[in-house]
Order: structure tokens, then C-alpha cells, then sequence
């Protein structure tokens, strides 16, 4: 993924209103970031604990989506797997990511989830550049390439359900 600057972020998300887009906390460490082992941007908001943010590049442009996730301690699962990069996480580690529609139907309270890591670290533990605490990174017979257009292929067609 190629880096991103503030402007991008912000202009990027397509499930919510400019001004939201305006008022959300943008990650000060963009140049810090990863970039080449990044399949998408994630980060949590600190002034907002049920709030998350991902921007991913398709087709050459920057797409962003706002999340809501209950806190922790409100997730009953005790082990849980993402849905993109299918690590394994002890409790708090995933969590039902909800994202509100695009356009009209989002206007009208519709939305859509997808279990993903709570640290929005996928492309990472797929890398791994970082090991998931406590829970483990299943042995595969996909290489690590088929493992990274996995995560690719179901975030798009994630991205997807929010036009549906």
C-alpha cells in the first residue's frame, strides 16, 4: 500500500458525512507506518473506545470506513478468529467490527459487520512482523502471498456489502 497523508484519510471514507470525516482523529505516526507490509491503514480512535477507522487503496484510490465494536470487556467469546487473516485471538483480541452503510441506506440505520482483529494488525500477524498475544497464527497451506489476496479479496467484498 502506498502512504498515505492526513488529506487522503480524511477525503477516503465512504460511510460517513464530510464533517465527521473532518472531526476524527487521524493517526499522528503516518510516517512511521509500515507502508510496504500495510494491506490496509487501521487504528483505533483515543478519544472514542467503540470507534475504529480503516482506509485501504483500490483501484489506484484511497477507500475508507468507519467502525463501531463493543469495548472488551463486553465481548463473551474466549477465543475468537478474525475473518481476514484468520488469527486466533483469547478474549478481547477480535471483535465484531459494524459498519454503517453507504448513502441512503446507512442514513436509514443499516449496516454491516465483519469479525476482525481489535487491533486491526491483519496485515501484520499475516507478515509476521507481529504475533498476536496470547493467541496463535494457524499453520497454512496457502503461501504467504495467497494469504495476503485472501485478506484483500474479503475486505473488498466487504467494502462491497456497503453499496448492497
Amino acid at each position: 500500500m502506498r502512504s498515505l497523508t492526513e488529506r487522503d484519510i480524511r477525503d477516503s471514507f465512504i460511510n460517513c458525512s464530510k464533517g465527521e470525516a473532518k472531526r476524527l482523529t487521524v493517526p499522528r505516526d503516518l510516517d512511521e507506518r509500515p507502508w510496504g507490509d500495510l494491506d490496509f491503514l487501521g487504528w483505533r480512535d483515543p478519544g472514542a473506545p467503540d470507534r475504529s477507522y480503516l482506509v485501504t487503496e483500490r483501484d489506484g484510490k484511497a477507500v475508507g470506513v468507519t467502525f463501531r465494536f463493543p469495548p472488551a470487556q463486553r465481548t463473551l467469546m474466549q477465543r475468537s478468529l478474525c475473518g481476514l487473516c484468520l488469527t486466533s485471538h483469547p478474549r478481547g483480541g477480535v471483535s465484531l467490527m459494524t459498519a454503517r452503510k453507504a448513502g441512503t441506506a446507512g442514513r436509514e440505520g443499516n449496516s454491516v459487520g465483519l469479525y476482525m482483529c481489535t487491533d486491526l494488525a491483519c496485515s501484520l500477524y499475516v507478515r509476521g512482523k507481529k504475533m498476536p498475544a496470547g493467541g496463535t497464527r494457524f499453520e497454512e497451506s496457502l503461501t504467504q502471498e495467497e494469504q495476503i489476496a485472501r485478506i484483500t479479496d474479503r475486505l473488498f467484498a466487504f467494502l462491497d456489502s456497503l453499496h448492497a
